[in-house]
C-alpha cells in the first residue's frame, strides 16, 4: 500500500470514528429529552428528575459540539500535500511508533500496522513538531528517530 492510500485510510478511520461518536451522542441527547418530556411537568419546585435529564441533555450536547469540531478539523487535512517536516496532517514513522497528527483518536490497527492518531497539542507532537526525516529527539528519556514523514 502506498503512503497516500495509507493516509487516506487512516483519515477515513478517524472520520468514521468521529461520525459514530456524534451519532451516539445524538441518541443520548434524544433519550434524555424524551425522558424529560415523558416525565411531564415538575411535581413541585424541588423535583430534580426533569432538571437532571435537562442537564444530562446539555452535557451531551456540549460533547457533541466538541466532537463536531474535531470532525471539522479532520476534514481539513490535505491528502495531496507532501510533508517534509512534522506538522498537522502528517503521518510520522519513528523508530518507536507510527503517528498520524490529526486528532486525539488514539490507537488504530490498520492492515497489520499499529498507528496512533494524536492531536497537535499533545507533548509528543510538541517534541517532534518541525523536525524532519533523520532527526533525533529525546522525549521522556527515550531517543526517537524520525524515519519517514508523509
Amino acid at each position: 500500500m502506498d503512503n497516500t492510500t495509507l493516509k487516506e485510510r487512516l483519515l477515513a478511520y478517524c472520520v468514521g470514528h468521529q461520525e459514530a461518536a456524534i451519532e451516539q451522542l445524538q441518541e443520548a441527547i434524544d433519550d434524555a429529552q424524551k425522558q424529560a418530556n415523558d416525565y411531564g411537568a415538575p411535581k413541585d419546585r424541588y423535583d430534580a428528575f426533569r432538571t437532571k435529564m435537562m442537564r444530562q441533555r446539555d452535557m451531551f450536547a456540549q460533547q457533541q459540539a466538541k466532537a463536531n469540531t474535531v470532525l471539522n478539523t479532520l476534514l481539513k487535512i490535505p491528502l495531496d500535500k507532501t510533508f517534509d517536516r512534522v506538522e498537522f496532517g502528517a503521518v510520522v514513522i519513528t523508530n518507536k511508533q507510527k503517528l498520524f497528527v490529526s486528532a486525539g483518536i488514539g490507537k488504530i490497527e490498520l492492515e497489520g500496522g499499529l498507528y496512533f492518531a494524536i492531536s497537535p497539542v499533545v507533548p509528543i507532537y510538541k517534541a517532534l513538531e518541525g523536525h524532519s526525516v533523520g532527526d533525533e529527539i529525546v522525549f521522556n528519556g527515550t531517543k526517537i528517530i524520525i524515519e519517514e514523514i508523509f
